[in-house]
């Protein structure tokens, strides 16, 4: 009896063993070749499978190399920075090519017919699958897929209506008044003129924006979320270049705890600041003005229509939201302005122009709303300095489902990589110029400019595009308003050109440029 026990718990666990061993196998090496067999079969190239590693370790001395490499201040062709390793497999295997990330091989889509499908047609196309230790900076609606996607897009989409927007440019206004009101300080210090770093003063007081109209508080109060977020930022990028080993957020290193200590301090100071809104609205004091309230209402509502609160938002997940808020918001809009700033400065006569423009429409006074619509030429400007400049560099995505993508059948698990840079500085699609800082491509607006191709998607496109981009474009035209009826600037002799990918496209040596008060 007692051998027959042995024997069964032996059997019993060897069985385990074969079977996770199999599974270990087949994700590290059966199914990788399965998938290459499968790609090259349909003409696709790329490197040979790597066991477990893929392309990483090659993918991330790249980007170390380019980072050693900063490029002519004129030279606005960035993409061998931004994107160097995928930069370097299309010279390597052509345009129809593939790369690894880990055991998961990455095809890269450029065809503007292709792009628009994955776009348009999202449910086959998925988010990547964060690891447990990336999940940590910021989830929310830009992560979320199929239901939950729908959910909280409905629940979110009153906050940035046109008209919820408009009655935020006081709160805009404020934010940046400050800022050109310190630059002016700086400048009387000088003289007439003085040298500045504007890219942390953009990263501040576009935070300083988003605090305000956000939350109704100030950058003091979120300006150590800002901070945590983003030294989590950091960890995530470094964290991203290596291969998760499942299990390894439960080791005790120092970078895991200190971002386990970041995400449980930033979640307490958000879940404060909700629970003091929480509590004042049952008060019966309304303040639903700024897209925390907003936000709340919005989820009450949808609460109270089902009378169920599984139809709402958790409270994690308006925790999550508000992270995608603080994080998300303030990243893009000060990018954005950093590189406007850039070109202008290279572009005086644009810059004369758009400065003309904002001084007929608005004087001295505050940039309003009807008027920020009105900006035809500094529209344009910031519609180059996306194509130029986007945010990020490249939009990823994964495979749900067996599906035909253009002449492709691919599997599930296969990965996608739009290289948003690319597609932006192809000359087939801009002509010989593309990577030229030419506004008068957007003179008849985006439709004329792309003859209604998926060649320009700076926040994505399709109904997942980002819920925000009405909430940036007109933060950001308002800035750049107030910043020219104050100021003409030009690069100065230390500006050094490095843009550099840390999730968002930034200047690695900062921005310093010489301020001239008008």
């Amino acid at each position: 009896m007692e051998i027959a026990y042995y024997l069964v718990s032996f059997l019993f666990a060897f069985t385990l063993v074969v079977i996770y061993a199999w599974r270990l196998l087949n994700w590290a090496w059966f199914r990788p070749k399965k998938l290459e067999r499968c790609l090259r079969k349909q003409g696709l190239k790329g490197n040979s499978y790597k066991l477990i590693s893929g392309d990483l370790k090659e993918s991330s001395k790249s980007i170390e190399d380019a980072k050693s490499k900063p490029l002519n201040v004129s030279d606005d062709d960035i993409s061998p920075r931004i994107l160097p390793y995928i930069v370097e497999t299309i010279k390597k295997h052509g345009k129809n090519c593939f790369m690894w990330v880990g055991p998961k091989p990455m095809i890269l889509v450029k065809d503007p017919e292709v792009i628009k499908d994955v776009f348009i047609k999202h449910a086959p196309y998925h988010k990547p699958n964060s690891t447990p230790l990336t999940k940590l900076l910021v989830q929310g609606v830009a992560t979320y897929e199929d239901d939950k996607w729908a959910k909280h897009r409905k629940i979110l989409n009153p906050a940035f209506h046109m008209e919820k927007i408009k009655h935020m440019l006081p709160a805009f206004h404020m934010s940046f008044s400050e800022m050109v009101n310190q630059w002016e300080e700086a400048v009387s210090v000088k003289g007439t003129s003085c040298e500045l770093d504007i890219w942390p003063y953009l990263q501040r007081f576009s935070s300083d924006a988003i605090s305000r109209t956000a939350f109704g508080s100030n950058y003091e109060e979120g300006r150590k979320i800002f901070e945590l977020q983003k030294e989590q930022a950091e960890h995530v990028i470094e964290v991203s270049r290596t291969l998760y080993i499942p299990g390894w957020r439960f080791m005790p290193t120092k970078r895991n705890r200190r971002m386990k200590e970041i995400e449980k301090e930033v979640q307490a100071t958000i879940r404060g600041i909700i629970d003091k809104r929480v509590k004042a609205m049952k008060a019966g004091e309304v303040n639903t003005g700024d897209l925390l309230g907003i936000l709340l209402e919005s989820n009450f509502k949808e609460i109270e229509q089902h009378g169920n609160k599984n139809f709402g938002m958790t409270r994690r997940e308006v925790i999550e939201e508000c992270k995608l808020f603080y994080f998300g918001g303030q990243e893009t809009t000060s990018v954005l302005l950093v590189w406007t700033m850039v070109l202008l400065s290279r572009h005086p006569d644009w810059q004369a122009r758009a400065r003309e423009e904002v001084l007929q429409i608005f004087g001295d006074n505050m940039p309003e709303f009807d008027g920020l619509n009105r900006l035809k030429i500094v529209t344009m400007i910031l519609n180059e300095s996306l194509r130029l400049y986007p945010p990020v560099g490249a939009l990823d995505r994964r495979i749900a489902t067996n599906t035909k993508l253009g002449e492709l059948s691919l599997p599930a698990g296969v990965m996608l990589s739009i290289p948003i840079i690319l597609v932006h500085h192809d000359k087939e699609i801009w002509g010989e110029d593309a990577k030229e800082f030419k506004l008068e491509r957007f003179s008849e607006g985006v439709s004329k400019a792309t003859k209604g191709r998926m060649t320009f998607f700076p926040f994505g496109a399709g109904p997942r595009i980002c819920i925000g981009l009405n909430f940036a474009m007109i933060e950001v035209k308002m800035a750049l308003a107030m910043i020219l009826q104050r100021f003409s600037f030009e690069l100065s002799p230390s500006y050094t050109h490095a843009p550099q990918s840390r999730i968002t496209m930034q200047p690695q040596c900062g921005a310093p440029l010489i301020l001239h008060r008008l």
